[in-house]
């Protein structure tokens, strides 16, 4: 027997003016030997397997138990326990559990401007149909409380559903770049690193000796630095004395000779021409801007 539980959800213009609003949100249990998948499903969203699917928007369809299989016109793909199948629009596709296994699946649909950013910003969300995280209970948590949402249908119920969307998608991404670091050295030694680079934004530190005290090897450091935070430590360094500096320059009388030289750059003219290349503003320009809004 198949237990589901599904809203496909109305929207109006400000929703969509939002750049992401939800089109679907359910889930269900699909026994072993029964048929995929569960009738009740508008035209447009049911399918079946010999004919297969386009749809018009996205979704994320999470599986927590059992097995299964999916195809698009590029591959075929296994599903297994904690794996996510992310749908995109105009893409034909298919997908099933094995009929010895069924499957759990927690779902929801979206689409938007603002999703569409997002997804072809990550190359792992642009590029992966299928994604391996894994048993995430807080994952299960959020689609849960998207189903809440959708059910009660208060007011502004799009928007909040929208921030529990990009909150799924962007704990995917973690996951997955996070997963060839967990509790390894190089973990604990990036980590450690980024501890004591925020504890010495004026500092000018020395990474190469950075990564001998931390142990570990310099080139790989940097390299798994950059691919652990998106960026190399120097640029992690520079990122923290441009907060540091925006902060000043916002909160503080310094002169502009004052926080170059608090946050240890060797010249004025250097600080002055770093800021501008991350701001597009001097830091005089900047400090006026902001004072006069």
């Amino acid at each position: 027997m198949m237990q589901s539980s599904f809203k496909y959800l109305t929207h109006n213009p400000e929703d969509k003016s939002w750049g992401l609003y939800l089109t679907v949100a359910g889930s269900a249990r699909v026994e072993p030997e029964t048929d995929y998948p569960p009738s009740g499903h508008p035209t447009g969203y049911h399918f079946n397997w010999y004919i297969g699917r386009i749809l018009q928007e996205y979704q994320i369809n999470y599986i927590t138990e059992g097995e299964g299989v999916m195809e698009t016109r590029d591959g075929n793909y296994p599903i297994r326990e904690g794996s996510v199948i992310l749908l995109r629009p105009n893409v034909w596709h298919r997908y099933r559990p094995l009929r010895q296994t069924g499957w759990t699946e927690h779902y929801i649909g979206f689409i938007g401007d603002m999703a569409d950013k997002m997804i072809r910003s990550s190359e792992l969300l642009a590029d992966s149909p299928v994604i391996q995280i894994g048993f995430q209970e807080n994952l299960i948590n959020c689609f849960q409380e998207i189903f809440n949402y959708a059910i009660i249908e208060r007011p502004g119920y799009h928007q909040v559903c929208s921030g529990l969307v990009v909150q799924i998608l962007g704990q995917i991404i973690s996951l997955k770049k996070s997963e060839n670091f967990r509790h390894s050295i190089i973990e604990k030694a990036i980590q450690k690193a980024c501890l004591i680079i925020r504890d010495n934004p004026a500092k000018n530190l020395n990474i190469e000796e950075l990564a001998h005290d931390l142990n570990v090897n310099y080139s790989m450091f940097r390299k798994a630095f950059k691919k652990y935070t998106g960026l190399s430590p120097m640029q992690y360094h520079t990122s923290l004395r441009m907060k540091q500096a925006i902060y000043l320059l916002t909160n503080t009388d310094l002169s502009v000779k004052e926080i170059s030289f608090n946050l240890g750059f060797c010249s004025v003219f250097y600080f002055s021409k770093l800021f501008k290349e991350k701001t597009n503003l001097t830091p005089s320009e900047y400090r006026r801007s902001n004072r006069s809004n």
